[in-house]
């Protein structure tokens, strides 16, 4: 994983880019605020989101950008090689945006906002997850209206589907599953696979 490089005379440093990921439609929003290398491919950006959100990584995705969509090439979707093009490329500065959709059958779309480009920080590995709000909604549960219609049968004992919905998530009881949860260690501890450290100490 490679990082964009600003230079100011003979010094040349390694960028991050700090964004803010949300998932379109939440209330309260679900989201996560991640460094990543300014150089990361938008493939290598897809991994980032998977590991900080909890996705699963079963379904098609692609980011929209002004320039093109990026996922799996695709010439019959128009969808270009998310694996050719880097973050830096099609957003390159503070307030710069990108969509990112997942499943395009449960539609989870999710708005990237470029909040800083700063330099890598020595002995710091990236990425890095900052913070974040609320858990993510599980894999196939009908995007963000379905996943709201979980959660009311998940906080109703005596709705009809409230055992079949507890069986579907592999849970015992509607408590193990706390959507206003966010684990920052554990998130980190999913992406930390793909860090690698820029600036030596």
């Amino acid at each position: 994983m490679t990082a964009r490089r600003i230079t100011s005379g003979a010094r040349t440093a390694p960028t991050v880019h700090r964004i803010k990921v949300t998932l379109a439609g939440s209330r309260p929003p679900i989201w996560r605020r991640v460094e990543v290398p300014s150089a990361i491919t938008l493939r290598g950006l897809h991994d980032v989101l998977q590991a900080a959100f909890g996705w699963e990584d079963y379904h098609l995705w692609a980011f929209e950008s002004p320039l093109a969509r990026y996922g799996i090439a695709d010439p019959e979707l128009e969808i270009a090689d998310a694996a050719a093009k880097r973050l830096d490329q099609v957003a390159l500065a503070q307030h710069d945006r990108l969509g990112y959709t997942y499943d395009f059958g449960d539609n989870w779309e999710h708005t990237i906002v470029v909040e800083a480009v700063t330099p890598a920080e020595p002995g710091i590995a990236y990425p890095r997850c900052l913070t974040g709000r609320r858990a993510c909604p599980p894999e196939d549960c009908g995007g963000i209206w379905g996943y709201n219609y979980l959660l009311e049968i998940l906080a109703d004992p005596k709705h009809e589907e409230h055992g079949d919905r507890l069986a579907w998530l592999g849970l015992g009881s509607a408590d193990q599953f706390d959507p206003a949860t966010f684990d920052l260690t554990r998130t980190n501890t999913a992406l930390s696979g793909l860090t690698a450290v820029l600036v030596k100490d």
